[in-house]
Parts: C-alpha cells; structure tokens; sequence
C-alpha cells in the first residue's frame, strides 16, 4: 500500500492555485478570439483546458462534459443566427462557449474559495446579508412545450443561465445552461423538436427573500444547483445565482 505523502498544502493552498490556474487558461485563450492569433494551436489549448477541468471537477464532470461539447461546436444553445450564418459563425460561437465554460469554472472555485474563507472566521458580513439584497429580480421563463432550442435561444438573448419552466398557469421545474449540454445535446437529442419537459429539473426548489446568503449558499451547496429561484410568499420573484453570492463577497470585502 502506497505511503500518503504530505504537500504541506493548505485547502486555502489548493484553491488559490486552482484559480491562478483557471486564470492563466483564460488569458492564454484570448488570442483565439482575436483577429490576430498566435502561434498557439487550439487543439493543443483544448487539450491543456481538459486536462485541467478534469483534474479540478473530474473526468466525468458536467464542467469536462460542457467543455467537450462547446468544443465539438454541437452545443442546443447555439443562437440560429449562428448555425443559419455558416461554418465561420458557429466556429467563434464555439469559442465563445469555451470561455464561458471556463468563466463558469473559475467562478465556482473562486465561489468556493470564499466559502473557505468565511468559515475560517473572514468575511462574517457574508451571514447576515440578505438574498433580496443581491439576487437578479428578473424571472426569464418558458413554457414546457417549447423547444430546447427556443431554450437556448432564450439564454442567450437575456445572457443568464437558467429559465423557469411553466405549464401555463403555474412554475412547475427549472432548465439551465448545463442541462442543455449534459441532458440534451449529451443524450442526442434534437433540439427542434424535443421540449424543454424533456431535460428540465423537475424538482424546483426555492428560498425566501428574506433568508440569508448563507442559507442560499448553504442549500445550493447541499442540492449541488448554482441557480436558485427566490420567493416572497412562496411566489417566486427572483433569482439567485453563483455570480450574485461573488457580488456579495466582493462587496463584503470592501465593506
């Protein structure tokens, strides 16, 4: 049996290089969306990006699985005017989707990063802000029946990443970003025909305005959602999400 080898490495350590790391993709990344590349090939950084995710979120990640298909360019969220464009558009759309995938990745880390903060005794502001305070008030919705790809036509003309899901006179689930890329366009399905029933959590589960970013953390953590829908009076007003609680923290620390 091998012998554990101490690193001498904090959990604080750990996440600070994680985030270094992320960041350093990311700024290698740029010149891909530039007019002038460099002499970096793009399958060598896709390559670099995976292994990465991998090693941080695990091979068989919905952060690795998002990444494979932003790459790939077979992505349900699209936008038409991309896929109608030709072959050049849907290639910088791909682009795009892998920055965002590698934001969104960054933003976990740095999300947990200060949650590892607060429970070392920092940041104790962070327990009695209030959700209402910081969530987005806006509630982007649609209807089951509509197609997966309306859905990510959807999200990306609002640029959020997650729509509540009604029957027509109530909200009965919640599709996300990630739900296109691991139910959708993982499973094969198609998405001018398949409805949003098809790969929406069903299970919607929401918090009060008046509860605290650190219940809202607490249960987004338990439930592993990055995307909560807020309450008042148990009619939902809002949502919250990852990027809201980094908001919260940034202004935590200023504070």
């Amino acid at each position: 049996m091998p012998k554990r080898v101490r690193t001498g490495l904090t959990r604080s350590d750990i996440l600070d290089r994680y985030v270094d790391r992320f960041k350093q993709q990311l700024v290698k990344f740029q010149p891909f969306l530039s007019r002038k590349r460099g002499s970096a090939s793009l399958e060598d950084f896709d390559e670099a990006a995976e292994e990465l995710i991998g090693q941080v979120f695990g091979a068989a990640s919905d952060e690795s699985e998002s990444y494979f298909y932003a790459k790939t360019g077979e992505s349900a969220i699209l936008p038409e005017e991309a896929q109608e464009s030709g072959a050049h558009n849907v290639e910088r759309e791909s682009l795009h989707q892998r920055r965002q995938v590698l934001e969104s990745c960054l933003a976990d880390l740095e999300l947990r990063r200060r949650l590892h903060t607060t429970r070392m005794g920092m940041g104790k502001g962070i327990e009695v802000a209030l959700i209402k305070d910081y969530m987005s008030h806006d509630v982007r919705s649609i209807h089951k029946d509509a197609t997966i790809k309306q859905a990510g036509q959807l999200l990306q003309k609002h640029k959020v990443g997650s729509l509540i899901v009604d029957d027509g006179s109530r909200y009965i689930g919640i599709i996300t970003d990630s739900d296109l890329t691991r139910r959708a366009v993982a499973k094969g399905l198609d998405p001018n025909t398949e409805t949003v029933a098809s790969c929406m959590s069903r299970s919607l589960i929401t918090i009060e305005e008046d509860e605290s970013l650190a219940d809202a953390m607490s249960l987004m953590k338990k439930q592993g959602i990055r995307h909560l829908p807020v309450t008042a009076d148990a009619t939902i007003i809002g949502v919250l999400s990852v990027s809201d609680l980094l908001r919260a923290f940034e202004d935590q620390r200023s504070t």
